[in-house]
């Protein structure tokens, strides 16, 4: 009894299992593009040497000797600029600061940009030694490279959970909506085939790529730029495995309605790319205001990338995630309940 219950969603599995295998494009999208991404961001952000301050220094009377304390304090570029020059150059970014000199010396800078600030301390540190200043108690520099703190360590783990949604929505929402498109959908409502197997054969196929998707990424990550996974790899697993259905509820959810793949892309807009911005996948959610934070940190993006940052760079354990991974658990079994519910053969 149960092997006849089972036989239809096994062969509707393995019927969208071959039907991925036979699009190039999609399967470019799941397995090659978030490596090239990584690739690509890790070859950006990747670490290099402290980068020297630019500084333009207005040209008038003291300009030459207000240049010449500035270079030789290391560390800065200083440019003899005209006001013109030095205004324009401010104004785009092109220097961080500009010193003006006089007695006292004057600095103008942006006061919202991170950069111009660590500039006024560096040019005032150049300043105060030129004029023979001696620091009072003299500090040990100890240097370390730690992975995990990198900006690649922070990114591949979002580029992971961005590459479960997005092959869960959109190669599911996608799928479903064509077939009904194609009134495929409409053959099978006058099938014996249960509404519920046809949805978990979608999900269970795209479980069935979860591992080479994942462990490409991984693997390619700690190759190349020895992203470290401090965690266990079961954790690792459970966490995937857990977005990964989520991600398919919701994507079932989507297509449950619309008959065009121009309307389910519309959805799926509206709902991806919320998380994209917010979810915390190129720079940490907290960048947000506080206000949006409790609202952020219900996005199941969210919470996936959290859990997967906590499990692969803090080496958390499984239980110290329950919180993030029941919110993932919520939107899943929700999205595929109510998907259930409301889902349309024609």
């Amino acid at each position: 009894m149960t092997g006849d219950r089972l036989a239809p969603l096994y062969q509707l599995t393995l019927w969208r299992v071959r039907e991925f295998l036979r699009e190039p494009e999609a399967v470019f999208w799941v397995f090659a593009f978030p490596i090239l991404m990584a690739f690509a961001l890790g070859l950006a952000f990747r670490n290099r040497p402290p980068e020297r301050v630019k500084v333009g220094v207005v040209d008038g009377p003291g300009a030459a000797a207000l240049r010449a304390a500035l270079d030789s304090a290391g560390g800065i570029d200083a440019l003899l600029l005209d006001s013109v020059q030095a205004r324009n150059r401010l104004r785009t970014g092109r220097v961080s600061l500009l010193a003006i000199p006089g007695d006292p010396v004057a600095v103008r800078f942006d006061s919202t940009r991170a950069e111009s600030h660590v500039a006024r301390l560096v040019v005032e540190d150049a300043l105060q030694n030129a004029a023979g200043r001696r620091d009072v108690r003299e500090v040990r520099e100890i240097r370390v490279t730690e992975q995990g703190s990198r900006y690649i360590d922070f990114l591949i783990p979002g580029l992971l959970g961005m590459n479960i949604m997005g092959t869960g929505m959109w190669g599911i929402g996608f799928a479903v909506v064509n077939a009904r498109q194609k009134r495929l959908l409409k053959r099978f409502l006058a099938s014996p085939m249960r509404k519920s197997d046809y949805m978990l054969a979608h999900m269970f196929a795209r479980l069935v790529f979860l591992t080479l998707e994942v462990v490409s990424v991984l693997v390619f990550a700690w190759l190349v730029f020895g992203v470290p996974v401090r965690g266990s790899f079961t954790a690792v697993a459970l966490v995937v495995l857990l977005g990964a259905a989520t991600f398919a509820g919701l994507g079932l959810l989507v297509a449950s309605r619309p008959r065009t793949v121009e309307g389910v892309s519309g959805l799926m807009n509206v709902v991806m790319v919320p998380m994209w911005i917010c979810s915390g996948v190129f720079f940490s959610s907290s960048r947000f205001p506080e206000a949006m934070q409790p609202a952020i940190k219900l996005l199941p993006l969210t919470a996936l990338n959290d859990a997967l940052r906590a499990v692969m760079i803090d080496g958390a354990s499984l239980a110290s995630t329950v919180g993030m991974l029941v919110i993932v658990a919520a939107w899943g079994l929700v999205s595929f309940g109510v998907a259930l519910r409301i889902f349309r053969w024609t």
